[in-house]
Order: structure tokens, then sequence, then C-alpha cells
């Protein structure tokens, strides 16, 4: 199984990387990441196109077939439609959400970006986001590429990871430390 999935990592790799020297060559890397971000987000809030990806029944010429209804419907760049279709054409689809994460990845990573992630107790109003993010770039002198997430069951607090460093300040993180010294003593 580990084998398996080593294979999945490497080819999504080898594909992200192609569509980014490919895109960058072509002049269009801007639009195919902005295309890249919108498809991604459409996986992950529409559970149906997302079983459509996983559904290993449907045939190509079924998926060429709604790809192309939909990049006709939202005038998604050409290359990046080509791209798609070159995964369906050559079974690879079923990689696509790993692929384009991998390639926006590739991209932050060109641009000198930092990845981080936030996870608050409290839903963060747009103007606290942008405060996190230039305290967290100021910080460690970088530009930051902040993906943002409410969690509840932190109770308060944060928890903040840009790259290996995390900060945990969560109430749920002290409460597990404080039921750890006790079973310990």
């Amino acid at each position: 199984m580990s084998k398996n999935k080593g294979f999945s990592d490497t080819s999504a790799n080898r594909y992200s990387l192609a569509l980014y020297e490919l895109a960058n060559e072509s002049n269009v890397l801007a639009q195919v990441e902005e295309n890249s971000v919108a498809l991604l987000n459409l996986i992950s809030n529409n559970k149906e196109f997302k079983n459509l990806i996983k559904d290993p029944t449907l045939s190509r010429s079924v998926l060429l077939k709604i790809i192309n209804t939909i990049f006709e419907k939202f005038k998604l760049e050409n290359l990046f439609k080509n791209f798609i279709s070159f995964l369906i054409t050559k079974r690879r689809f079923f990689f696509v959400e790993q692929i384009l994460s991998s390639f926006n990845e590739i991209c932050s990573e060109k641009r000198g970006e930092l990845k981080a992630e936030i996870k608050s107790a409290k839903e963060l109003t747009q103007d606290e986001i942008s405060k996190i993010t230039d305290e967290l770039s100021n910080n460690f002198k970088s530009k930051i590429k902040l993906n943002y997430s409410y969690d509840k069951s932190l109770i308060g607090g944060l928890v903040v990871q840009v790259g290996s460093t995390m900060i945990d300040s969560s109430i749920k993180n002290k409460l597990q430390q404080i039921e750890t010294r006790m079973i310990e003593a």
C-alpha cells in the first residue's frame, strides 16, 4: 500500500512541476494558478464533483465532456484545460487534487512565500487575518501565504504553524498538557 502511495506522490509532483513549467513558459502562470485554486475550491466545496473525480466507472469521454462544459462556462485558461484533459486521458484525473495542491505549493515557493496555517477558536475578521499575516511576515522575514480555518474545538486561543515551527496557544492544548501531567503524577 505505501509503495502505491509513494508512486502517486511522485507522479503528482512530476505532473505539477510540468504544469508549472508549461504555464511559466507560456506566460500564463498567474491565470493557471488562479484556475487551479478555483478547481480545488470546487472539489472541496462540491461533494458531487469530488465523487465524480473519484468514480472509476466513468469513461474518459464522459469526464472530458463534463470538464469541457465547466471550462467553457467559466472561461478558464486553455493550457489548464488541456492539462486537465491530458490527466483524464492518461487516467490520472483521480490525482487532480493532489497534483493541483502541489502545483500551488510550487508557485508559492517560486515566489519566495512561506506556507502558514492558522486555526482559531473564534472566527477572525479579514482585518485580523491581515494583521496576523503581516506580523508573521515580519517575524519570519518572508512573504507568508496563510491558510486560515476556524476550529471551535480549540475552546480558546490560536494554533499557528509556519513551516516546521508550531505555536499552540489553544486552551484545548493546555488542558491536554494538564491532563497528561495528572496521569503521570
